[in-house]
């Protein structure tokens, strides 16, 4: 039977260890990204592809990511009292993007445990996962794509992209079968971070994930796995060796995106994107010319 898929789940409890001391008493997730959080290109993402209702798993001290996408009275009295209306609407926007619902993780226990967190609120329907360290370009299609082939297949859909293969041991590495459809492939197997040569292809899964809801059945029963969490990658593949729920298949990402879990990523990230802008680029572009030539 086909749902037609509005849940989305955004894993939002990670310490954010890697950039210390801004994240300290900031969520990593708050982090601009140019003049927007990380977060909100995220859930921007979701209503884009039709998924209005979000569930963030969260943690202790990550209350502003509620704040963020909720109303500020003062803020916005002020700002209209200034007749500043643009950034009144920017101000607004966030405040009714999606339908927010927000489940504290607890113990950090891994993604797959995050995951199973939302078991509740979406009952047994398939749904879909973004990750907030990757953003996918809004000018490039891929969550609208996956929701597609999960409702053609009846199956769970993971994003790969291929990646240079000395940085497989980064990434869920997966194993693959080429279908009829040239951008998606089916999953044979699947490995968390494999070591060093040991990597069985250089499909990387990124951070978006379309599943069907027998995922949580699986995820109750996964041991933890690497680095001592239960890991997400431990459940797909054991659904994708058993053919749980249809499988597991995988949509081979081309387009651009941007990696903010790490700090030179990150500020790549805002470069790429700024440059982009059309209030930014026209200035930015020809100072970066100038400042990378003053680099010799």
């Amino acid at each position: 039977m086909a749902f037609r898929i509005t849940k989305a789940v955004i894993p939002a409890a990670g310490l954010g260890t890697r950039f210390l001391p801004a994240t300290k008493a900031m969520p990593k997730e708050m982090l601009p990204v140019v003049d927007k959080p990380a977060i909100q290109y995220v859930v921007e993402e979701a209503v884009a592809a039709g998924l209005n209702d979000v569930l963030m798993i969260t943690g202790r001290n990550k209350n502003a990511l509620e704040n963020h996408f909720d109303r500020m009275t003062e803020l916005e009295a002020t700002l209209e009292e200034k007749g500043d209306l643009d950034r009144l609407e920017k101000v607004e926007y966030s405040n009714d993007l999606a339908d927010m619902h927000y489940v504290r993780q607890g113990d950090p226990r891994g993604l797959g445990h995050a995951v199973l967190r939302a078991r509740m609120h979406v009952g047994r329907e398939p749904f879909a996962v973004l990750l907030g360290d990757d953003l996918i370009d809004e000018r490039d299609v891929l969550l609208s794509r996956m929701i597609e082939e999960q409702n053609n297949r009846n199956a769970s859909v993971i994003a790969l992209m291929e990646v240079d293969p000395s940085m497989t041991h980064m990434y869920g590495i997966a194993t693959v079968e080429m279908t009829g459809t040239p951008d998606v492939v089916k999953i044979t197997g699947l490995v968390e971070k494999p070591a060093t040569g040991t990597s069985p292809s250089n499909y990387a899964i990124i951070g978006r994930y379309v599943l069907q809801p027998d995922v949580f059945d699986v995820l109750e029963h996964t041991e933890p796995g690497k680095g001592g969490e239960i890991q997400l990658t431990d459940a797909l593949q054991s659904m994708a060796q058993n053919n749980i729920a249809g499988g597991v298949y995988g949509v081979v990402f081309r387009g651009r995106r941007y990696d903010t879990g790490d700090r030179l990523d990150y500020i790549k990230a805002i470069v790429q994107l700024a440059v982009e802008r059309p209030d930014l680029g026209p200035e930015l572009k020809p100072w970066l010319k100038q400042f990378s030539a003053n680099l010799d």
